[in-house]
C-alpha cells in the first residue's frame, strides 16, 4: 500500500489505499485538509507540493487538467481531492496559501 508523507505536517505517513483519493487517505487518517468546493474538484484549496514520486501518481484528472491549462495548478502539484496514488509512496507539503490557521506546521 503506497504512502504518502506529508513534509510540514511532521512529516505524517498516511497510508493511501487503492483507488482512494489523497484527500480520502487524510481525512481517514483523523487529518483536517483545506478543500473549500467539498473536495469535488472545483477549486484548487486542496492542492499539494509535490516534492518526490510524482511518478506514482495516478493520470491528471480532468479537472486538473483544466487548472493546469489556466495556470492554477504548477506541474509539482496535484489535487487532493482528485489523485490517487498508483504504484508507489510520495512526499510532498502543504502550500503555505493553504495551511488551515488550527493546524501545527513544521518549515
Amino acid at each position: 500500500m503506497p504512502i504518502l508523507t506529508v513534509q510540514n505536517l511532521s512529516n505524517l505517513k498516511v497510508k493511501v489505499e487503492e483507488g482512494q483519493t489523497l484527500l480520502k487517505a487524510l481525512q481517514a487518517a483523523g487529518m483536517d485538509w483545506m478543500h473549500a468546493c467539498g473536495g469535488k474538484g472545483r477549486c484548487t484549496t486542496c492542492r499539494i507540493i509535490v516534492a518526490q514520486g510524482l511518478e506514482h501518481f495516478g493520470p491528471l484528472t480532468e479537472s486538473e487538467m483544466r487548472y493546469r491549462s489556466n495556470s492554477r495548478l504548477k506541474d509539482n502539484e496535484r489535487l487532493t481531492c482528485q489523485c490517487t496514488l498508483a504504484t508507489g509512496n510520495a512526499t510532498g507539503k502543504v502550500p503555505e496559501q493553504t495551511k488551515l490557521p488550527h493546524m501545527s506546521y513544521s518549515s
